[in-house]
């Protein structure tokens, strides 16, 4: 980051004592209040998934290395789950944690997949590789996700989570808004989270959440980027007049807006060759302005005046590196009506 963490201030909420220089990224955005709750977050949060092993084992002293990069360069909101590694990432969090002030730092983590022995191999399952022998069991009810918060704050050594997301209920509307927040809501008011909210890779379910739910925030994946923007239809909107937070993940989109070269990945799948031509007409214009296309794709969710971060993954010292250095890149405006006119 350009800067290291610079200032105190004991008035500041929980998890914000320390504050970074804005970047032109980032100048005049301040600390974001998630929703009613106590917990305030800076623009930018590093997402854990890639360091559990997602398409290729990490080893400790790369996870390591990588949350060091992060925390010297002035990160300190980290997010996890059970689901990343299979616990990999939550333990190597914990790890990292007790070395570092943890009420320096804002911690996510998720409910709605318990971890139990597996049967059989786990290698390359749900993509993540070197993790434990452990399987994934859905569990959205009450009791499953306060077991679910216990199990990750023993993962991460804490006693709190401060943000908590119900993960993917994609299939699982009525139990998550019918048991699994008011189960975190109850553990809200007991002070073990700070702030409760939905995590999907879909924009109009948590629309619904959002009219529906008491939540304090929304982590949006991959409908927020400069080649899917249907978050900004209701989503967004809706959350700026409530007052919920959004985290926007998955600002490549799987990949193709970090290299849209033949074979790239959206949504996890082979790009249509549509947008893997408008991806590269993209980083065409990017290019004329002298700035990668990563650059572009990490700055975009900040834009919107709903967001409150962008989430972004490395699996190591060098992508963490790399990628707050684009995020600190100045982007004219030129070059934004360019990419909002493709």
């Amino acid at each position: 980051m350009g800067a290291e963490a610079s200032r105190a201030n004991s008035e500041l909420p929980p998890g914000t004592e320390e504050t970074v220089t804005p970047s032109p990224a980032t100048a005049g955005l301040a600390r974001h209040r998630l929703g009613s709750s106590s917990v305030w977050v800076t623009p930018f949060v590093l997402g854990l998934g890639p360091i559990a092993g997602l398409y290729a084992p990490v080893s400790d002293e790369d996870a390591r290395e990588a949350l060091e990069a992060a925390w010297g360069r002035g990160i300190r909101a980290f997010d996890t789950a059970p689901h990343y590694g299979a616990g990999l990432s939550e333990s190597r969090l914990g790890s990292f944690i007790c070395d570092h002030a943890r009420s320096k730092m804002i911690v996510s983590s998720k409910v709605g997949r318990l971890l139990v022995p597996a049967d059989s191999d786990v290698e390359g399952a749900h993509l993540f590789y070197g993790t434990p022998r452990l399987t994934r069991v859905l569990d959205f009810s009450g009791a499953g996700v306060k077991r679910s918060v216990a199990e990750s704050c023993a993962r991460l050594g804490t006693d709190r989570i401060d943000i908590a997301f119900v993960h993917d209920p994609d299939e699982h509307f009525a139990e998550a808004l019918e048991q699994s927040l008011p189960a975190l809501a109850d553990l809200r008011d007991e002070g073990v989270v700070g702030a409760i909210g939905v995590a999907m890779n879909q924009s109009a379910m948590l629309a619904r959440f959002v009219r529906e739910a008491d939540i304090d925030c929304v982590m949006v994946a991959g409908r927020w980027s400069l080649l899917d923007r249907c978050a900004g239809d209701e989503l967004l909107p809706l959350c700026l007049e409530r007052d919920v937070g959004v985290l926007v993940a998955g600002v490549f989109n799987s990949g193709i807006l970090a290299r849209p070269e033949p074979g790239a990945t959206f949504d996890y799948a082979p790009a249509p060759p549509e947008l893997l031509a408008k991806a590269r007409q993209m980083q065409d214009a990017c290019a004329a302005h002298g700035v990668p296309l990563r650059a572009a794709a990490l700055q975009f969710p900040l834009r919107h005046p709903a967001v409150s971060a962008v989430v972004f993954g490395a699996r190591s010292a060098a992508e963490v590196i790399d990628d707050l250095s684009d995020l600190h890149r100045e982007l004219t405006a030129e070059l934004w009506d360019e990419l909002d006119a493709n």
